[in-house]
């Protein structure tokens, strides 16, 4: 079967329904365990439209209490799981075009979760229904697995297994081709203070743990504004005085990648720091500024197989001499948690600040020789002919850490720039349809 032609011939109808799933603004603006929508309405909105239209091409779904749910395909007591999520990041600032308004332009679809993960979920969607269409009849179960909190806590799909079926194998379409079989572990911590300066009276940068914020802003006592103006200037930097805040503008970026973003924190703190006397900005000056690989906290550490340790402080709060500053590392193998924990443990102390542990995932390894990572990169190298790219690790943590046995694959092509989290998201209708045929054949393959 020539599973690409039947892409192509049903290419306006992948287009519309990705389109119309963009429209959803499934940011997550509250948590709320007891309630119909324990992720706010638009999440659950995106939850349900993608119910609704499985339900409409006759497959079994499966809803777990909104937080979660999954689309069945085949028999049998394996089970193949596709985990994809539906949520998406807060837009940012700077669109070119309104971020929920899907728009067409130079082969590409650009919108907020385009390509992270709304675009692939409907590759992975379309894929399984075009199976059933064609008449193939898997001897195992495919699932496709819809997660709504993969941006924040992951708490959907932690309520989701403690009642189904964990997948034998199974992959995420939530990162690059040709596969990804490796990813960095994740944690994340707080630091928390408390200042005596009376100068800087509150100070704000960043809505996520996963982001490299590119706004901050923050409010004094003390004139600085002509300070600020030149040090603006002077440097480059992208920013203005309105009433009486100080703003900066970054560039937003994933946080498993931050060398490709510009902290807005960053940037404000150095300027403060050259005129203010406060234990928070000096911190952060000292510690964590322009460092993405932790070297100023005596943390960096390199893996030749899956690089660099990296660091992203991410939320900067700050009101009535308090604050909190938020960060999410990426570690590869190889690194010690232990030592490193503790050495940013001594560092918060030493500055007389307390350092909070939130969350610690491992890395998630598949070895590239197992029979998953082989039947997934062949189907790639089928649709594409591309032999030459190696096989990858990253610093993201994709869905596919929830398995015992999952790698993520696709649904960017290589050579294509990473716009996950970032201003004017996009993919390109080519590689959207490209991944379509690559998942058919992935999945007939594995459910053979």
């Amino acid at each position: 079967m020539d599973f690409y032609k039947y892409v192509l011939e049903n290419k306006g109808l992948i287009i519309e329904k990705t389109k119309e799933l963009l429209r959803i603004p499934s940011v997550l603006t509250e948590f709320d365990p007891e309630s119909e929508c324990p992720f706010g309405v638009e999440i659950n909105n995106s939850l349900h439209y993608m119910l609704d239209l499985a339900h409409s091409d006759g497959f079994v779904t499966k809803n777990v209490k909104n937080f979660a749910a999954h689309i069945e395909y085949g028999k049998g007591k394996k089970i193949v799981g596709v985990l994809c999520h539906l949520d998406v990041v807060p837009q940012g600032d700077n669109w070119t075009h309104p971020p929920f308004s899907p728009i067409i332009k130079d082969g590409k679809i650009y919108a907020r979760g385009s390509s992270d993960d709304k675009g692939p979920t409907m590759a992975a969607y379309f894929a399984l229904r075009f199976l059933k269409q064609l008449g193939v009849e898997p001897k195992k179960r495919i699932r496709i697995i819809l997660g709504t909190d993969e941006e924040t806590s992951w708490r959907g799909i932690s309520e989701y297994f403690k009642t189904e079926e964990m997948p034998d194998v199974g992959f995420a379409p939530d990162a690059s081709f040709p596969l990804i079989y490796a990813e960095k572990g994740i944690f994340t911590f707080d630091i928390n203070g408390k200042t005596t300066d009376e100068s800087l009276l509150t100070f704000n940068a960043g809505d996520r743990y996963n982001v490299v914020p590119d706004y901050a802003e923050c409010t004094l006592s003390v004139d600085l504004k002509q300070e600020f103006k030149k040090f603006l200037t002077f440097n480059g930097f992208h920013g203005e005085v309105k009433k009486n805040k100080y703003i900066v503008h970054g560039k937003r970026a994933h946080a498993m990648q931050p060398n490709l973003g510009i902290n807005a924190a960053f940037i404000l703190t150095d300027f403060l720091n050259e005129h203010i006397d406060n234990g928070f900005t000096k911190f952060v000056s000292k510690y964590l500024s322009f460092d993405h690989l932790g070297e100023k906290l005596n943390v960096d550490h390199s893996d030749e197989e899956m690089k660099e340790f990296t660091i992203n402080p991410a939320v900067f709060e700050y009101d009535n001499n308090e604050f909190k500053i938020g960060i999410n590392c990426r570690y590869p193998k190889g690194w010690n948690k232990e030592k490193g924990f503790t050495k940013i443990h001594n560092v918060a102390k030493k500055s007389g600040f307390i350092y909070t542990k939130l969350s610690d995932n491992p890395v998630h390894y598949v070895d590239k020789n197992d029979p998953l990572v082989k039947t997934l990169h062949a189907a790639y190298i089928k649709h594409t002919g591309d032999t030459e790219t190696p096989l990858m690790t990253i610093g993201g943590g994709t869905y596919s850490r929830a398995l015992n046995k999952a790698v993520a694959f696709g649904a960017s092509m290589p050579g294509r720039k990473d716009v996950a989290h970032q201003v004017d998201e996009h993919i390109f209708i080519d590689d959207l349809l490209k991944a379509t045929a690559i998942y058919m054949d992935a999945l007939f393959e594995l459910t053979k």
